[in-house]
């Protein structure tokens, strides 16, 4: 049988990484402003005492426990892959990868591990101080492991701070400019946005569809969509600002990418077009169909209406990256943050009437938005590894180098058991998930379920005190 589907090796070591990350990133931009969430609703309940934020608090923690389980689980696999299919990046850029990845272990996940335990059980045995304490601190935790993923990411995109060896490995030369290299700050900033924003519509959603199901006078669920649509109403603007700001880092360090993003083929000497839609025919080299407003483009990059600028035909074919995914992809995300911007908008219309909870046509639009922000970041990262392409490291060395010495026929049968396994564990932990969110936050809501006590402490069996012999007085 050929498991290779007629591609060769790099491209099919491609899309293995592509498939486990995009896997992957769903449950950390989930769990990410989730365990943020949960520490705003614990330090809400404990200034108010508001019984509706602790069953906000125990509500979210199960739905938590299992997204950070299934990310974890699903995160490590990609950190074979490293040493399977991508063995030469490894050994190259291992000098640079290595500890920042080393670092994130250290810091964020020790961090997390250590307090996850008191945040899931310790609300009664510890007080509440030190498991508020633990609640920021998994939150905290979160942030951090973001932040040097992110940092080696931007490095791969706008690498800084290194020297080449002379057996083509990348030597760390300046450890501050290696990890704040020039695209980190705006790239966190976006992404941890994007995060707390695919929870702000996941919990908004969720309100929404109880809200639909009349539990209109439940004030765990009325709490949670005001909540939700307060974070639509605010950050999502602010998500916009920030996407631009990076739009015009990218165009600085990777302009190709840019082209790519916006459609543009063709060079412009009066004037650079805003293309909007159309069909990009990589083949011919440019836009079918296309839709586009006259001299806009200038004003978007910060350039004046007559502005000029060089398109994808000064850049060699093979240079060039697939633009009909980066192209779209962008437009995906894009229109996901104006969505996003019109709901918040709407939210705070309804907000003023007094209607905000009886808006059946809102809570519908903000259900089917529910997973729109998993939809968002996924396009956004698309938009930013397709559009790096066809370097790994850019400007440095290219994907087709740093792939390992594999067959396709083992690198598509791998690919294969991949997809087969991902869909049926983590489908299940989705399904799950879904089912927990289909019941509503009720008074007396249980957290994690914990047992009294230890059944037995470790290499002690208890004694049978119900047999023969258990009112015997000891030998004398």
């Amino acid at each position: 049988m050929d498991f290779s589907f007629g591609l060769d090796a790099t491209l099919l070591a491609r899309i293995q990484f592509g498939f486990t990350v995009a896997f992957h990133f769903i449950f950390p931009a989930f769990s990410i402003g989730l365990a943020s969430y949960l520490a705003v609703v614990n330090g809400m309940y404990l200034w108010t005492r508001n019984e509706a934020y602790l069953r906000l608090f125990k509500y979210w923690l199960k739905i938590f426990a299992i997204s950070f389980a299934m990310g974890v689980v699903s995160g490590i696999v990609m950190s074979y892959q490293f040493g399977t299919n991508w063995s030469v990046f490894s050994d190259l850029a291992g000098p640079v990868v290595g500890p920042l990845m080393a670092y994130e272990v250290l810091t964020a996940f020790f961090l997390e591990a250590g307090f996850l335990g008191i945040m899931l059980f310790g609300r009664d045995k510890v007080g509440d101080k030190l498991h508020m304490f633990a609640t920021l601190m998994v939150a905290v935790g979160t942030a951090i492991s973001a932040t040097w993923i992110l940092s080696v990411n931007s490095w791969m995109h706008t690498p800084a701070g290194f020297t080449m060896g002379e057996n083509g490995q990348f030597l760390p030369e300046n450890w501050w400019e290696i990890v704040f290299n020039p695209s980190f700050p705006y790239r966190l900033a976006h992404t941890l946005t994007a995060a707390y924003l695919t929870t702000a519509f996941i919990v908004g959603g969720v309100g929404a569809y109880h809200l639909l199901r009349g539990r209109t006078d439940n004030a765990g669920v009325r709490t949670m969509f005001s909540m939700a649509m307060w974070m639509a109403a605010i950050v999502a603007p602010l998500q916009i600002v920030a996407g631009h700001e990076q739009g015009l880092n990218t165009y600085e360090h990777q302009p190709v990418k840019v082209l790519a993003m916006e459609g543009h083929f063709e060079s412009h000497e009066d004037g650079i077009p805003l293309i909007l839609f159309g069909i990009p025919n990589q083949e011919e080299q440019r836009i079918d169909y296309q839709i586009s407003i006259p001299r806009l483009g200038g004003p978007m990059l910060e350039k004046g209406l007559d502005a000029s600028m060089d398109g994808l035909d000064t850049v060699p074919r093979e240079m060039q990256p697939p633009v009909g995914i980066v192209f779209w992809s962008f437009r995906i995300m894009v229109g996901i943050g104006f969505l996003m911007v019109g709901i918040g908008l709407w939210s705070l219309w309804a907000r003023w009437r007094g209607n905000l909870f009886y808006d059946r046509m809102l809570h519908r639009a903000a259900l089917v938005m529910g997973p729109s922000g998993l939809v968002a970041v996924i396009a956004g990262w698309i938009t930013t590894e397709v559009g790096r392409q066809p370097y790994v490291v850019y400007g440095e060395l290219l994907t087709a180098d740093a792939v390992s010495p594999l067959g396709a026929q083992a690198v598509g049968a791998s690919l294969i058991a991949f997809v087969l396994i991902y869909f049926a564990i983590f489908g299940a932990g989705v399904i799950y998930l879904l089912k927990l969110m289909g019941n509503p936050p009720e008074r007396g809501q249980r957290g994690v379920r914990t047992e009294p006590g230890p059944i037995r402490t470790g290499g002690i069996t208890p004694a049978d005190l119900t047999g023969p012999g258990k009112n015997q007085q000891p030998a004398e």
